[in-house]
């Protein structure tokens, strides 16, 4: 039986780089049907929404989503496409994996860490205004729930423990903010019991910061707030080369949408010089998760070896001796 599989091309690059990782995964012999829509600006230029029903009637129906990346109007009132799926499905769980890739120009090498962001709570829920009708003074309530809490922690710790990861870091400002941080905080120390072999430890947000930057090694997963988890996955993505290479995973209880995490890049769209890689490492996530463990760590084993290899990537990746994104995922395909 063929998977089928809800497919958003997404904007700017989004397509160039989809095609290829279509291509990818049907390259590993899996027979998968692809249920293709259309979001983000592309949408909004045909149905006037960047988030037409068909794409979340699609997402409900098939549970799985491979997503491009889109891009959201500012100052237009549209929502964003992102935040609207992530609330939709109950996307609480953002998985981004941060690991060195040999022939990636960084400063470090053997990088392999893992964040584990809160995905729909605290600063990113949406409850935001102005205080006074001049508009002068603005305000934003970031709300921490206990059962939120508990979720993400429980997901952090379960995945160390089914991947064989030996500690969970959580990153928090309990000091200043007593409430919400502590209540995650209070949340870790608790659940950490429940898992005698993983070690826990914590970090204050600002010291973590540092402390990614003088050793990134001594970290494995990493489990933090909604805020704090979309700065960090940032800085782990630079850690390693860049949002080129940087896969992710939007996790719920029954659906999962998967991207590249970096954006869709209109400067360089139609050029065919985009980076396929990132979105290529998402399918090979996705793999997994539908079991398919096999296919997956062959992906990851062929992008290695075309990145390692440099004779066949894209110009982010070797600016002296580069090829298109169609001939980077073709190489893929040839080491797969």
């Amino acid at each position: 039986m063929p998977y089928t599989i809800t497919l958003i091309p997404g904007d700017g690059i989004g397509k160039e780089i989809s095609s290829a990782a279509t291509r990818v995964i049907e390259a590993t012999g899996l027979k998968i049907d692809w249920d293709i829509h259309e979001a983000g600006m592309s949408a909004i230029e045909k149905y006037k929404d960047p988030l037409p029903q068909a794409v979340i009637d699609s997402i409900a129906r098939n549970k799985v989503a491979l997503k491009g990346p889109l891009t959201t109007p500012i100052g237009t009132g549209f929502r964003s496409v992102n935040v609207a799926l992530r609330k939709e499905f109950e996307l609480y769980s953002n998985l981004r994996p941060a690991k060195s890739f040999d022939g990636v120009r960084s400063r470090y090498q053997n990088v392999d860490l893992v964040i584990v962001r809160e995905n729909t709570e605290e600063f990113y829920s949406g409850i935001e205004h102005y205080v006074d009708a001049k508009r002068s003074a603005a305000e934003t309530i970031g709300i921490v729930t206990r059962t939120g809490s508990e979720r993400i922690i429980r997901f952090a710790f379960d995945y160390a423990r089914s991947h064989g990861r030996k500690k969970v870091t959580v990153v928090h400002k309990a000091n200043i903010l007593k409430y919400t941080s502590g209540l995650f905080l209070d949340t870790a120390r608790s659940m950490a019991k429940e898992y005698p072999e993983i070690e826990m430890n914590d970090k204050i947000i600002d010291n973590m910061a540092m402390q990614m930057v003088i050793n990134p090694h001594q970290f494995d997963v990493i489990v933090t707030t909604n805020l704090f988890g979309d700065i960090l996955s940032d800085l782990a993505s630079g850690l390693v080369g860049g949002l080129g290479i940087a896969p992710g995973a939007n996790l719920g209880y029954d659906t999962a949408i998967f991207e590249a995490v970096h954006g869709s890049a209109p400067d360089i769209a139609g050029k065919k010089i985009a980076n396929p890689a990132a979105i290529i490492l998402a399918s090979a996530m996705m793999l997994e998760h539908l079991g398919e463990s096999d296919a997956a760590r062959r992906i990851e084993n062929a992008v290695a070896a075309v990145i390692k290899d440099g004779r066949k990537v894209t110009k982010d990746l070797n600016p002296d001796h580069c090829v298109s994104t169609d001939e980077m995922a073709d190489a893929i395909i040839e080491k797969l």
